[in-house]
């Protein structure tokens, strides 16, 4: 029977399917020496997180092939997004602070600050499967004006008016990320870029941390050249103790969970259990991230 490792957890349904043809083992952690040790063992390996580089890179070279289920999250990811709108415009998270901390009046001030978004307008930065869903989300949902901008401006959903991106950032209230990272898009929010949206947006991302540049974010939160962020993903992976952004009363943050929903968990699951018995068949992927792999010489088994 083949072992297929998985580096985390996967859901209960995705474990039944993977099951059936492929003995299960189960990462204790996500040190990368232990990844390393289990996966000598391993067929072919599904994981959430990012693996060791050298286990990658070396991929392609051996015949191994790779393949993710991509758009599984796509629908959480989306609600997330108007989650952190709402919570930003409604001032949601200093109320709460508030609240637990002091007297009902004193909290309860603080809502005169409060916005509703129906007038207000987004622009989405990369209008992928996330962004043509929170687009559709946000213009039908709330009226609002949606702007979008990405590489093929014409290839916009009917709801996100084309923009370009020095168009889109001084006209928008509510900015959120949602392109992948490339050598383009590294740090695409600089200094510059930050210092052109109004000082009363907000900054949203749930794309790559590295295409803000954070540093130049912590001076513009602390500064107040923008009203504010909500951040999923970081320039760094786990944020250390002590980080800036921790000091912020401006900046609302989650550990990288945009896209976890126990719905989306299990459609992504079961999409991934269902692609390594594919792979460890011998069969193509049907989302083949590296089919280079199939002229290497060696044989070897699949990633997700």
């Amino acid at each position: 029977m083949h072992r297929v490792l998985l580096t985390d957890s996967i859901s209960p349904e995705g474990e039944e399917v993977l099951a059936r043809r492929a003995e299960i083992i189960r990462s204790p952690d996500a040190d990368p020496a232990t990844l390393r040790r289990l996966a000598c063992d391993a067929e072919g390996i599904i994981t959430r997180s990012k693996l060791p580089d050298d286990i990658i890179a070396e991929a392609t070279a051996r015949g191994v092939m790779v393949a993710n289920v991509p758009g599984g999250n796509a629908q959480s990811v989306a609600e997330y997004c108007v989650l952190a709108m709402l919570m930003l415009a409604r001032n949601v998270l200093a109320i709460t602070n508030a609240l637990h901390a002091g007297p009902w009046d004193a909290a309860r001030l603080r809502g005169a600050a409060a916005h509703e978004i129906s007038a207000m307008t987004l622009g989405i930065v990369g209008v992928g499967e996330i962004g043509g869903r929170l687009a559709r989300i946000c213009r039908r949902g709330f009226g609002m004006r949606v702007l979008g901008t990405q590489r093929r401006l014409n290839c916009l959903p009917p709801e996100a008016e084309p923009a370009r991106l020095d168009e889109l950032l001084p006209a928008s209230d509510f900015v959120v990320v949602t392109c992948p990272l490339t050598p383009e898009t590294q740090h695409l929010f600089n200094r510059e870029r930050l210092g052109s949206m109004k000082r009363t947006a907000w900054l949203i991302n749930v794309g790559r941390g590295a295409v803000v540049q954070e540093d130049a974010l912590v001076e513009a939160l602390r500064a107040r050249r923008i009203a504010g962020a909500m951040l999923d993903v970081f320039e760094h992976y786990r944020l250390p103790p002590g980080h800036p952004l921790f000091a912020l009363d401006n900046a609302v943050l989650t550990p990288h969970l945009a896209g976890m929903t126990m719905e989306s968990r299990g459609r992504i699951s079961v999409a991934a259990a269902e692609e390594m018995l594919r792979m460890l068949e011998g069969a193509r992927p049907n989302n083949f991230v590296n089919p280079q792999a199939l002229n290497a010489r060696a044989e070897g088994p699949g990633y997700i």
